[in-house]
């Protein structure tokens, strides 16, 4: 997942049924961030501090990008499966990003079963902070990590969202707030 840094990205503004996304692409077309507007300032800070060249500019996503989202949104919980990401960070934190895309839409996993699958299963804590350093939620799929005993944990983009993106899924979790 390393190459060339991006000269140019491109900033989508998509509306979805729990808030306004953030889609960035780069210059071919392959998604370098996705945040939601409410953490705008921080996921601009990351484009800053892993891509300092790059220019970004408002404008609209390839549509094979647009497309996959819009279709997730609207019910098809595999529509992201295979969408081109590229993301800048330590290998640790990449293995970690790329074990998250091997959970199947509707599936959760804990945070040890995640270290455990990436051989490293003493490593939950490091584990955790890679996760929350994941900066292209939804599509690699953060929200898919829950506590070891079924219920949610934290999600950058706030539990509220992790709840629906979960339950959109189908997938099973402990919701505290429910009880």
């Amino acid at each position: 997942m390393t190459d060339a840094p991006p000269e140019t990205l491109t900033l989508e503004r998509l509306a979805t049924p729990i808030g306004e996304a953030l889609v960035v692409t780069d210059q071919a077309g392959t998604l370098r961030a996705f945040n939601w507007t409410d953490y705008e300032p921080r996921m601009r800070a990351w484009v800053g501090r892993h891509y300092p060249k790059a220019r970004l500019g408002d404008g609209r996503s390839p549509e094979a990008v647009r497309q996959a989202l819009l279709g997730y949104f609207g019910g098809e919980s595999r529509a992201l499966d295979g969408l081109a990401w590229r993301a800048s960070g330590t290998a640790f934190q990449l293995t970690v990003w790329e074990a998250l895309c091997a959970i199947p839409a509707g599936e959760t996993l804990s945070y040890a079963g995640l270290a455990a699958r990436i051989g490293r299963p003493s490593a939950v804590r490091a584990v955790g902070l890679a996760n929350g350093a994941n900066p292209i939620s939804l599509v690699v799929p953060c929200h898919r990590v829950i506590g070891a005993d079924g219920s949610l944990t934290g999600y950058g983009g706030g539990l509220p969202r992790k709840r629906w993106l979960l339950a959109h899924e189908g997938a099973s979790f402990k919701d505290r707030l429910a009880a």
